[in-house]
């Protein structure tokens, strides 16, 4: 397999301090960023695409990862949640959950075609 993309996202929950909503969130910014058009020009079976997705928040072991599966359209998802993130707790007591996310993109090594230069 060979990785085509890599893409960051972050995202926020602001007053439930919900792990899973603010991971969700940074899964759907790093989604926004980046549309592969190349995917479906492949014409791939869905699970030979490989989506590995690392979720850095500061209770991993919250996350429902199994739920967070939902957001990719298709392909073979992994979803891992490790230590990292940032927790902001006010003087109230309230606390805001940021999260981050890395998504990384597998194909099967593909031949029979390459990229031509520009102009022609």
């Amino acid at each position: 397999m060979r990785r085509l993309i890599i893409e960051m996202g972050q995202g926020v929950d602001l007053h439930g301090r919900d792990y899973t909503k603010a991971a969700g969130r940074a899964i759907d910014d790093a989604l926004r960023h980046s549309s592969l058009h190349i995917v479906k020009t492949l014409k791939l079976p869905p699970d030979d695409v490989q989506i590995k997705v690392t979720l850095g928040v500061q209770q991993p072991t919250v996350v429902e990862t199994e739920g967070l599966k939902a957001k990719f359209p298709f392909g073979k998802v992994t979803i891992t949640a490790v230590s990292g993130g940032m927790d902001l707790i006010h003087d109230d007591g309230d606390t805001q959950v940021v999260a981050s996310a890395a998504i990384e993109v597998f194909l099967p090594e593909q031949s029979g075609w390459r990229l031509r230069e520009s102009g022609r």
